[in-house]
């Protein structure tokens, strides 16, 4: 996230009547016009994802499900799953899915995955945002499914995830294509409690700085829990 960007809300100040929802209205409205003004050739190309001019519409993966986002005016929709194994499309219906999006379009740039993956800690100035990471991310994702292993395979199962022999469990998703995210399980027992961790592929810190991906994983913790609603309403 640029220097600019990351105080978006002070920027805003006075363009944009203040509502109880604020703080994500404002920066999605920002991003929608830094969108609007962009150049969809150039977004294509530099990330690599298809551009149907004559629609005026992309074409993006985003954590198992195909969407279609128009251009200038950013309406979403996804594609039918020949497997119908999706219940929930959070592009369509979380506003701080749709902002990460959007910054993405923007701001990312994709090398390919090579096999590696990083925690957080090792990342650029991981160190700096760690704090913030394992109270965002790990312990909650541990205090929500640290327990509930078989709970949390099943919402793996609807995003298409992959099992990996890492932890006592452990699933391998991919956010957008060629960006993956582990997410790793340990068992407790009587001397140790369940813990948890999120591995990054070596690739993301081309796509997103560090300081964003505490927000990434927290995105990714809400729409578990959106389809686990799903699963169980």
């Amino acid at each position: 996230m640029a220097d600019g960007e990351k105080f978006v809300l002070e920027e805003c100040k006075g363009k944009i009547e203040y509502a109880k929802n604020n703080m994500e209205r404002v920066p999605y409205e920002f991003y929608i016009e830094k969108y609007q003004q962009a150049d969809p050739v150039s977004i294509s190309t530099r990330l690599g994802i298809a551009y149907n001019l004559a629609k005026q519409e992309f074409t993006l993966m985003f954590m198992g499900n195909i969407y279609y986002i128009t251009y200038p005016d950013f309406v979403i929709r996804h594609e039918n799953s020949a497997t119908g194994s999706s219940i929930y499309y959070p592009l369509e219906e979380d506003i701080h899915t749709k902002i990460l999006v959007l910054r993405y379009l923007l701001n990312a740039s994709i090398f390919p995955h090579n096999g590696d993956f990083r925690s957080f800690r090792e990342l650029p100035s991981g160190e700096l945002y760690m704090r913030q990471f394992q109270g965002r991310c790990i312990f909650r994702l541990n205090h929500k499914y640290g327990n509930r292993l078989g709970k949390f395979g099943e919402i793996m199962d609807c995003l298409g995830a992959t099992l990996v022999h890492l932890g006592d469990i452990g699933y391998e998703l991919e956010l957008f294509e060629e960006l993956y995210l582990r997410f790793l399980f340990w068992k407790g027992d009587e001397e140790f409690p369940a813990s948890s961790q999120i591995l990054f592929s070596s690739n993301f810190p081309a796509a997103f700085d560090t300081y964003d991906l505490a927000e990434t994983g927290e995105i990714c913790i809400n729409i578990f829990c959106a389809i686990e609603r799903s699963l169980y309403q």
